[in-house]
């Protein structure tokens, strides 16, 4: 197992009593799965399921909390007391830290100290991960699921000894996200499709396109995955 990169390793001491499941998401999940660090990261992704927050909030007690989510606009600094979430939602945490006072505004939350990201998913009645299109305005969000898929099929352990989601969700997260804002399709998220094609077998480049398509049928991924 090759070495896991201090930010991703310090993290990953933090949940490794969490009571229940999470994984790596965003940049770092790439790195993960690819064994090795590609480009340099802002903050770390880990993502959670909404049934369990509750306990995130009591494992992470003494970190500065801040929920984003349908009833809180995004560069709220109003600390999260362990309430229940509006889903699409989202958590930037700070580690414990003596003589630490939370922001008025949280407008850069990694250089603010908020380097933890967690995002939170939900399941459906007979358990398999509810996979969405995610808006840039998330007060419009719909409630409605694209599609479920079972969580075995979602989260792997990665090169690093360290769950992440596994390439194929990871990219259609990165494919659709966001779909109406300036930032769709971000110079690194191509640069990630670039790394974690090859790692993709033709069963799961069937399931990114088809999945990829329901949102976007231009989308310029789908040329490469019908090949």
């Amino acid at each position: 197992m090759t070495a896991v990169p201090p930010p991703v390793a310090r993290i990953a001491e933090v949940m490794s009593s969490f009571p229940a499941r999470w994984c790596l998401c965003g940049g770092w999940a790439v790195d993960a799965i690819l064994g090795g660090e590609t480009r340099r990261h802002g903050d770390v992704d880990i993502t959670i399921f909404e049934d369990d927050a509750a306990a995130l909030y009591k494992h992470l007690a003494g970190w500065q909390l801040i929920a984003h989510d349908t009833r809180v606009p995004g560069n709220s600094a109003e600390p999260w007391n362990g309430r229940e979430l509006s889903l699409p939602a989202h958590l930037h945490a700070h580690p414990p830290a003596e003589g630490t006072t939370m922001p008025e505004r949280l407008d850069n939350p990694s250089k603010q100290g908020f380097d933890l990201e967690i995002v939170v998913n939900e399941l459906s009645d007979n358990g398999d991960w509810q996979l969405y299109y995610i808006p840039n305005e998330v007060h419009n969000f719909s409630r409605e699921p694209l599609f479920s898929i079972p969580v075995n099929d979602c989260t792997q352990q990665s090169a690093w000894g360290v769950p992440s989601l596994t390439a194929k969700v990871l990219l259609f997260y990165k494919a659709t996200a966001y779909r109406d804002s300036p930032n769709y399709m971000r110079r690194r998220d191509h640069l990630d499709f670039d790394r974690l094609f090859p790692t993709l077998d033709s069963r799961q480049r069937k399931w990114l396109r088809e999945a990829i398509a329901l949102v976007d049928a231009d989308h310029p991924w789908l040329g490469p995955l019908s090949m």
